[in-house]
């Protein structure tokens, strides 16, 4: 077998290292017995990262690829929908060719696409789906649509042993929820964002401090530099009112929030003499309190979760699990918090590592093979397959815990910035 790999590299060498791959790992299954060769092509373009990822029916990710639009739109301010979709048609084919070539995979010997086509932009959304069902009708395969929220939440499950059932936050840019998952497709829906999502709220706030325009700040998201930036603040310089303070559900607000910090931003221009635009003096204590207000926020109702999980048997009486994920997951401060309350109500925290935590090609294709292995949410004809912009997520029993009215008791949340 050694001869024939040699062989191989003289056959294709300079030319076609692909092909070299391929092979290879062909003799490699070969040497080593047989093995279960479902693989999984998985494509992410809910918003604006345009991802693709190659794996096996083990969770090992055999290839992947993505690009990111991130420095286009820090120059405008914000995603443009129209922008992001002309970026995702550009690059799509190239970001899938450079996973399979990776991967040493041809598209004959995948066994399923999975592709984002809900909720997400419409737009961003479209050009996966399109591409997607050009691929599967060219090369003759199965589709697999996937709920890009059920794929955040499942993520950690391929590189930890977490069962179900299983508490989850989602915090991103675009959404933020609480649900209990309780199987692959199974969830219960316990809160969500009532207005904008905390990723979108930091953003907003970081644009308004002008961040983009600070020296340590000009290439970073919003998120990130209000992080960045905090760490140099002291919080207790400003004080916002954290969110729905007297409402006992799990649900989230954000945009009140976020007019409380634009008109303390406001009133500090004026105190200094300074334009919109400028750098104000406390930028970082502003950015101090702003992420310690969300953080408060987020933990607070992840408590109440919690506790009604509790008080309802929702979760196993040993090793309760808390999942966070999403682009807001990978904001440390925030980990902390979720760390002192599973501490305090003796749930595991699990957070996959951060480049998992925003949209990525790896977490489509693993929630591709975990609907493989059972066999479920697999299409053969796709003539009705559309992509859904804004779609729910899981069994809504937000009213049921509201019904609950659980008072969270409070918790010290000291976190060194």
């Amino acid at each position: 077998m050694l001869f024939i790999i040699k062989r191989l590299t003289f056959v294709v060498s300079g030319s076609c290292q692909s092909m070299l791959r391929r092979n290879v790992l062909l003799c490699k299954r070969a040497c080593t017995g047989p093995l279960d060769t479902r693989l999984v092509l998985g494509i992410e373009t809910s918003c604006d990262d345009t991802g693709a990822a190659v794996m096996d029916e083990t969770g090992r990710i055999l290839g992947e690829s993505s690009h990111t639009q991130k420095d286009v739109h820090l120059k405008t301010g914000g995603i443009i929908p129209v922008v992001a979709q002309r970026l995702h048609k550009e690059n799509i084919a190239r970001v899938v060719q450079e996973a399979l070539d990776k991967s040493g995979i041809a598209p004959r010997d995948l066994s399923a696409v999975a592709t984002t086509v809900k909720p997400g932009l419409a737009l961003s959304l479209g050009i996966g789906l399109q591409y997607s069902l050009n691929f599967i009708q060219e090369h003759k395969m199965p589709f697999i649509p996937i709920h890009h929220m059920e794929a955040h939440a499942l993520t950690v499950r391929m590189i930890q042993s977490v069962p179900f059932p299983f508490l989850v936050l989602l915090i991103s840019g675009g959404h933020c929820l609480l649900a209990v998952a309780r199987d692959i497709d199974d969830f219960l829906l316990l809160g969500q964002a009532l207005d904008e999502a905390p990723g979108d709220t930091l953003d907003k706030v970081a644009r308004r401090l002008s961040l983009v325009k600070h020296p340590k700040c000009s290439t970073l998201s919003g998120g990130q530099a209000i992080e960045l930036m905090a760490q140099e603040g002291n919080r207790l310089k400003f004080h916002f009112k954290s969110p729905m303070g007297q409402h006992y559900d799990c649900n989230f607000s954000f945009a009140g929030f976020r007019n409380q910090v634009t008109q303390v931003i406001s009133k500090k221009e004026e105190d200094e003499g300074i334009q919109p635009g400028e750098i104000l003096s406390c930028v970082s204590d502003i950015a101090a309190a702003a992420q310690y207000t969300v953080a408060s926020h987020i933990a607070k109702r992840t408590h109440r979760a919690i506790l009604f999980c509790k008080a309802k048997g929702l979760l196993p009486q040993n090793s309760p699990s808390l999942v966070v994920s999403g682009g807001v997951a990978c904001n440390q401060y925030i980990r902390k918090t979720l760390q002192i309350v599973t501490d305090a109500t003796g749930l595991d925290l699990h957070c996959p590592p951060a480049k998992l935590c925003t949209d990525n090609g790896v977490m489509i294709a693993w929630n591709g093979v975990e609907k493989l292995r059972k066999g479920k949410g697999i299409v053969a004809h796709t003539a009705n397959i559309r992509y859904e912009p804004k779609a729910p997520f899981g069994t809504d029993i937000t009213g049921q815990v509201k019904e609950a009215e659980i008072k969270v008791p409070p918790l010290k949340l000291k976190i060194s910035q």
